[in-house]
């Protein structure tokens, strides 16, 4: 049994993460005092006011590992974000790093995205919360050369789907749409997103935690891109209700995705066609 902190435990990966791994492991979450969250009593829940305060808390604890799924993000920022976007994707786990050796960690992982470089181009940010991202990596880089006995993990994830997913994102949006008979509205035809779900990330999680994994960044994304229309497509074949889109455009909308190391001994197995369609009609 690992003692392990997380982050972003409201998030949907945090959340998705926290129900699995509090199975066999000791979890502690951090939450802010103002917010009532519903969580196992099995769950050890430090609450804080301030970063301060999270700083004199979090010293006084051991644990094993830290997950830090937390993140504030908006696609295209307005100055009264600054404040957030700083805080949640810098300062808290600046914090966190900066408490590594106190807490007695071994393994440090952390989750950015693909954002970081756009298209398949290197440090080409596609807004400033990837710049964000990327601000952070450094600050691991930077503890990572002085703690030499804390292994991390940097994995870069795209999209993602899955159960509980409360997120607007095109798969939850076409899953609501269709449980309502509504129709979706999407911007092209041929819109190909490559889709991850978050039983693929909890294992790659599982992987870490289990055997030796080098230090390092590591890409997680399923082996092939669907097109929207393939996804349409399949449940109108196979489904006795229809599902009712709307095709704005036949735009060819393909982002390209980085290059990076694969996790060893991962692959997406839960990330499938019919993974998608179960999901959206069930």
């Amino acid at each position: 049994m690992n003692k392990i902190l997380l982050t972003g435990s409201t998030g949907f990966i945090g959340s998705a993460l926290v129900k699995n791994l509090s199975q066999n492991n000791k979890i502690y979450v951090i939450l802010r005092k103002k917010k009532e969250i519903k969580l196992s009593n099995k769950i050890n829940k430090i609450f804080f006011v301030n970063y301060s305060d999270l700083d004199k808390k979090i010293k006084k604890i051991k644990v094993d590992i830290i997950i830090h799924c937390a993140t504030h993000y908006v696609k295209s920022h307005k100055t009264n974000d600054l404040e957030k976007l700083s805080n949640s994707n810098i300062l808290l786990g600046n914090i966190l790093l900066d408490n590594l050796t106190n807490m007695k960690v071994k393994k440090f992982i952390n989750f950015t995205t693909v954002w970081e470089n756009f298209n398949g181009k290197k440090n080409n940010f596609y807004n400033l919360y990837s710049v964000y991202k990327k601000a952070f990596s450094h600050l691991i880089d930077y503890y990572k050369a002085r703690l030499k006995n804390v292994k991390f993990y940097n994995l870069t994830i795209s999209d993602t789907f899955g159960q509980l997913d409360e997120r607007k994102k095109i798969i939850n949006i076409l899953k609501i749409n269709y449980q309502k008979n509504l129709v979706t509205k999407v911007t092209s035809k041929n819109l190909f997103l490559n889709l991850l779900n978050v039983e693929d990330i909890i294992n790659a999680v599982k992987i870490i935690l289990k055997n030796k994994s080098k230090s390092g960044s590591y890409l997680l994304k399923n082996t092939k891109n669907y097109s929207i229309s393939e996804i349409v497509n399949e449940i109108n074949k196979n489904m006795s209700k229809k599902i009712k889109v709307e095709w704005l455009s036949k735009k060819n909308i393909k982002e390209k995705i980085y290059k990076q190391p694969k996790l060893q001994n991962w692959y997406p197995k839960k990330s499938k066609l019919k993974n998608l369609l179960e999901i959206i009609t069930k």
